[in-house]
């Protein structure tokens, strides 16, 4: 047996696809970006329950009510994973379990998206069956115990995500409220809204893409949603382009932004000498 070693050719004939943090204040329409999407090829997972501003979305939709029933739909949707036991979620013998119930996997092959709105709502889902777990309950007392509870929900959200992270040849969309909050110096700060800090400190390491979903003031000074993509911008909204295409604004459309990734040139990198001789990159 050779090694499996992937050339440059093979990997470029890889059908890619692309995870996505989209956030954004409440009300700021968030969620109507899912008719930026091709309706035939985009499952939209409503963990909200609000889909009135979406109520004439012709495609497919699934509503996973409970956090055990999301953790069947995820190992559906992206897959086993190989280096399990049986006995841990995401593994093989979870997989087959769930393609006993949900049948043949195959009929996901119409699909280049999930559209998940939102991990807010999923934060929620699984604290609240945290709270029911062995871990949120004091060996010494029998008591609830907090930090237990929180500590099971960053292990099990970062694991679900990080699943759906690796759904091969599918763009996956995690939508997500941005919540502003000054600090004690009086300096405004962004941040996601979900219960815990662990997955809001990890998530944007997990994906290819954070996008802020904004309104901004155009040349004319009249408000406009925008996608901010870059991590240095003048506002200070939280984005990521790992994809290097971007620019710092980009018209609010998820189709045009996904083949703008996709098909793009490449941003330029700048260097700057620093006064030691080093490079340093912008």
């Amino acid at each position: 047996m050779s090694l499996p070693i992937l050339n440059a050719e093979q990997r470029s004939q890889e059908r890619k696809g692309i995870k996505c943090v989209l956030l954004g204040n409440s009300g700021v329409g968030k969620t109507t970006l899912l008719h930026s999407l091709n309706t035939d090829s985009t499952l939209f997972v409503d963990l909200e329950a609000g889909d009135l501003a979406v109520q004439d979305w012709q495609g497919d939709t699934i509503r996973p009510a409970t956090w055990s029933e999301f953790r069947n739909f995820a190992v559906f949707l992206g897959g086993p994973n190989p280096a399990l036991r049986d006995d841990q979620v995401y593994s093989k013998a979870h997989y087959d379990s769930v393609c006993r119930k949900y049948g043949d996997p195959k009929t996901l092959d119409k699909y280049d998206t999930y559209f998940i709105d939102s991990i807010t709502v999923l934060g929620r889902l699984c604290f609240q069956w945290c709270k029911g777990q062995p871990q949120a309950f004091s060996e010494k007392t029998g008591k609830p115990d907090t930090r237990g509870a929180y500590g099971l929900h960053g292990q099990e959200m970062i694991a679900a995500l990080t699943h759906l992270q690796h759904a091969r040849g599918k763009n996956v969309v995690f939508v997500a409220i941005l919540e502003e909050r000054v600090d004690d110096f009086n300096r405004k700060l962004h941040q996601l809204q979900i219960e815990g800090s662990k997955t809001g400190l990890e998530l944007p390491g997990i994906v290819d893409q954070v996008v802020t979903l904004a309104s901004l003031p155009d040349e004319e000074g009249n408000l406009r949603r925008t996608f901010v993509c870059q991590t240095l911008n003048p506002y200070g909204y939280p984005a990521k382009d790992r994809s290097g295409r971007l620019d710092v604004f980009e018209p609010p459309h998820l189709g045009q932004l996904f083949n703008k990734i996709h098909t793009g040139s490449r941003q330029p990198v700048h260097f700057e000498t620093q006064s030691h001789g080093t490079e340093k990159q912008q």
